[in-house]
């Protein structure tokens, strides 16, 4: 669906150097289709994003509508 597509492509954009300069760990509560709990974590080595909770505790929590959280990222 839309949410994980977003994710994939967030993935796929992280580089070492933008997870040195950011280094937080999101966190997305998300309700209606492809909704549950996402994270993008900007602090590990790599960097990763995906379904569940983050690997190391959030810095940040958001919660909104999945709808919502696509037209953010798009």
């Amino acid at each position: 669906g839309p949410v994980a597509e977003t994710f994939r492509a967030i993935q796929g954009a992280m580089t070492e150097e933008y997870v040195r300069s950011t280094q937080g760990v999101f966190q997305f509560e998300l309700s209606g289709e492809g909704g549950g709990t996402w994270y993008i974590d900007l602090k590990s080595k790599g960097g990763s994003a995906g379904f569940g909770k983050p690997p190391v505790a959030a810095d940040v929590v958001m919660s909104m509508s999945s709808a919502d959280f696509v037209k953010m990222f798009t």
